[in-house]
């Protein structure tokens, strides 16, 4: 008899918590939790174990426990930069995101039930059966753990996410658990060109896990993104890219993993090249070439920070949740430096970065430089510190509502042209040379507003930070005003759980 997933009980009494409150209470209850003393690490860890278990997979992917996960490393770095009781702001956001996923038609109720592990060897289809279910014709006669492999990347062809699932169960007691996630992204790295998320739940979920919430709980969580990866359509061929690898001869070569000093000649020149491109099919075949003329995996990764920030700075959009660019190369950067990671796949994640729809359709909504005007700048008011960062987040505050009786297509939108003014007092900001953490900090600020983006802004953020502590000068500034320019395009669509929760601080006081 199938019964749903169960947690042990140090935990299950929380991840009821998330999933049983009422919306309408959640916000109260648990800022009344975080107060009262449960470590965030122990919030976070029952909000994703409440939302894998009680929210099916999105049709497409807003909803479900998707981008709850997603987020739980940019909010838990920002939770960590901030001081008081405001530090709580983005674990009540992420905590009422999930639950409002519970809550949510499209996607509950739903229970995620038990599978048992399904060891190929011992009860898989005969290869007659195979065939008759399949009608391709394609039979793998491999052994042990390759035929998991085999029937794994099968699934995955044939859409059958359940039967996926429960190969990963077996997958996951036998098999090195790197060895597991290698193979899961070498299906998510191609269905990037389908869908950006494909590529994303299985990578952030990977990182909160490793970097934040642990991995007790790995076989649960990774569920929903081994389903989620597995479902059709099936992964889509990428014949230029794999011309690249092979002309290349890039597997073949000896590439170095770690950047050096010695690079930053390189690494520049092609960041701008990148940022500079009118077809974003030309990115792979810059860094092909970087790559085989030397550069090493870190360096092409940087490179393509460089472009991304550059482009993010001439893309018009007005769509808060078209921050992809960043968020995708931060996620890419960091699997770069994962030890056990395929050389193929790292290859693929440096030449699939444009091929995401949220990242390539940026370059039908672009300037031809970025949108910092010198001339502007140069007559703006000197201003100190304090308050240029006073008149960048008055520029914020103050941007167009949007009406949304007009909107018909989030990813048709543009940005007001208030948007230039915010990019321009950063712009200014950078050139004076001030603090940038105190800049991160006030950016960090208004970030927390947001219920609108699913955690976009969130991530967002955490991408920006990262990348200008991990790009060299002088490029390193483009992040903070990327960070600006989001943060003014995403502001004030929907602040009701930053409201909500500010309203319970002031009358705690």
């Amino acid at each position: 008899m199938s019964r749903a997933v169960t947690y042990d009980e140090s935990i299950e009494p929380l991840v009821r918590f998330i999933e049983e409150t009422p919306r309408a209470e959640i916000i109260d209850k648990t800022m009344e939790k975080l107060r009262a003393g449960v470590p965030v690490k122990t919030m976070l860890t029952a909000s994703a174990l409440a939302v894998t278990r009680s929210c099916d997979l999105p049709p497409g992917h807003h909803g479900g426990p998707l981008h709850p996960i997603a987020g739980i490393y940019a909010v838990t770095k920002l939770h960590e930069r901030m001081q008081g009781d405001d530090r709580f702001f983005p674990i009540v956001q992420q905590v009422a995101l999930a639950n409002k996923h519970v809550h949510d038609p499209v996607t509950g109720p739903f229970r995620l039930m038990e599978f048992a592990p399904l060891d190929v060897t011992g009860g898989s289809e005969t290869q007659l059966e195979h065939l008759a279910a399949d009608g391709t014709g394609k039979v793998s006669n491999a052994k042990g753990l390759e035929a998991a492999k085999a029937a794994f990347l099968k699934a995955c062809d044939r859409g059958e996410s359940n039967k996926a699932d429960h190969l990963y169960q077996w997958m996951w007691d036998n098999m090195p658990r790197m060895e597991c996630f290698d193979l899961l992204m070498s299906i998510a790295i191609p269905k990037n060109a389908l869908d950006d998320h494909y590529f994303i739940y299985p990578a952030y979920t990977w990182r909160a896990m490793h970097e934040v919430i642990g991995t007790d709980h790995l076989k649960h969580l990774m569920r929903g993104s081994v389903r989620y990866t597995a479902r059709l359509p099936a992964p889509r061929a990428m014949p230029a890219v794999e011309e690249l690898i092979q002309k290349h001869g890039l597997m073949d070569r000896i590439i170095p993993v770690k950047a050096s000093q010695d690079e930053g000649a390189v690494i520049g020149p092609l960041g701008e090249a990148i940022y500079g491109v009118e077809d974003y099919n030309t990115i792979p075949v810059l860094l092909a070439e970087a790559l085989a003329d030397g550069l090493s995996l870190e360096g092409a990764g940087e490179a393509l920070s460089i472009g991304a920030a550059g482009l993010f700075l001439r893309s018009l959009t007005g769509n808060p949740m078209d921050v992809h660019l960043h968020t995708s190369v931060n996620l890419r950067r960091w699997l770069l430096r994962l030890d056990g990671l395929s050389r193929w796949n790292k290859l693929m994640i440096l030449l699939t970065w444009h091929t995401g729809p949220e990242v390539k359709s940026t370059q039908y909504r672009m300037e031809s430089q970025p949108q910092m005007d010198d001339a502007a700048v140069a007559a703006l008011p000197h201003r100190t510190q304090e308050d240029l960062l006073d008149a960048l987040a008055y520029s914020i505050y103050t941007q167009p509502p949007t009406d949304w009786s007009t909107v018909t297509n989030l990813g048709r939108m543009r940005a007001v042209p208030e948007v230039k003014n915010t990019i321009n007092l950063a712009y200014q900001y950078v050139k004076l040379g001030y603090d940038a953490d105190a800049l991160i900090k006030r950016l960090g600020e208004i970030v927390c507003h947001d219920s609108f983006t699913e955690m976009h802004a969130f991530k967002h953020h955490q991408a920006i930070v990262e990348e200008f502590h991990a790009t060299r000068e002088p490029y390193r500034w483009m992040h903070l005003v990327s960070g600006a320019q989001a943060a003014a395009i995403s502001y004030g669509k929907n602040m009701e759980v930053y409201e909500g929760a500010l309203e319970l601080m002031h009358a705690a006081e």
